[in-house]
């Protein structure tokens, strides 16, 4: 299975300021993931073990049945269920055939723990879902 280069990496705004090394060893804990058109990529209220970043295609973002907005290259998702281990806060399906990079909670952890700029930016992007949530509801 392949990795994702640092370039798709660095248009996730979580690792945007990274130093190459530290991208290199980000990139070296993902492993690769495919979706078709039409699959659901994750399922609301399902489990949840895995953070992605979506390197091609694009998806589109529900909550209770409702759109909320579609994903592309360099969004990312799973950041909310990886770091509470508690259940998909929507569920994402793929519009298009995607290929995505996926890490693990017990990969990701160590990462955020041992580097404060992203876990600042974790944060920034929870805080910004918050609030979106908020207007919306």
């Amino acid at each position: 299975m392949s990795r994702p280069t640092t370039d798709v990496l660095r248009q996730v705004p979580l690792f945007a300021d990274l130093e190459q090394r530290e991208l290199d060893r980000i990139a070296d804990s993902f492993k690769e993931r495919r979706f078709s058109a039409g699959e659901t990529v994750s399922s609301e209220g399902g489990g949840a073990a895995g953070f992605f970043v979506i390197a091609e295609g694009k998806a589109s973002v529900s909550v209770g049945g409702s759109p909320r907005g579609t994903l592309g290259p360099g969004d990312h998702f799973g950041e909310v269920a990886l770091i509470d281990e508690g259940t998909r806060t929507a569920t994402l399906t793929a519009d298009s055939d995607m290929l995505c990079y996926g890490m693990t909670f017990w990969e990701f952890r160590p990462i955020v723990e041992g580097n404060a700029q992203i876990a600042w930016k974790l944060l920034q992007a929870l805080a910004r879902k918050l609030r979106a949530a908020e207007q919306s509801a």
